[in-house]
């Protein structure tokens, strides 16, 4: 973890979306790129850095340690694409497929949505 942290990789809480008002202000305004795992929807961000934001519901994930797997994968992704990304505020939400899937082709998946958002964000 200390490595993560002098790498300037970490997540820490500046990094992360905490308030229902900040996940409102994404989902009512919101671009929205998906797969056939993830819906990400990113919103021009308050602060200069990419803030991420989790709706991992009971209906996408029933079992709370599927739940926990999406979360952990979601967060150390962004964690590794943060740099690269832009300020905006990310929400990232689970389709049910996800569960049944192992984290190796989720996490490209991710990674993929993630170069996505950044191409996009270049262009305009």
């Amino acid at each position: 973890m200390a490595e993560a942290a002098a790498s300037g990789h970490g997540f820490p809480r500046a990094a992360r979306l905490t308030r229902s008002a900040e996940f409102r202000a994404v989902f009512g305004n919101a671009q929205r790129y998906a797969d056939r795992y993830f819906t990400i929807l990113v919103s021009n961000g308050s602060v200069s850095h990419a803030r991420l934001g989790l709706a991992v519901s009971r209906r996408a994930a029933p079992r709370a340690v599927d739940r926990n797997r999406l979360k952990r994968l979601i967060r150390e992704t962004f964690r590794q694409q943060r740099p690269g990304l832009p300020a905006a505020d990310v929400v990232v939400m689970v389709r049910p497929i996800a569960c049944h899937t192992e984290n190796a082709k989720l996490a490209a998946a991710l990674d993929r949505l993630w170069q996505r958002i950044s191409r996009s964000c270049e262009a305009s």
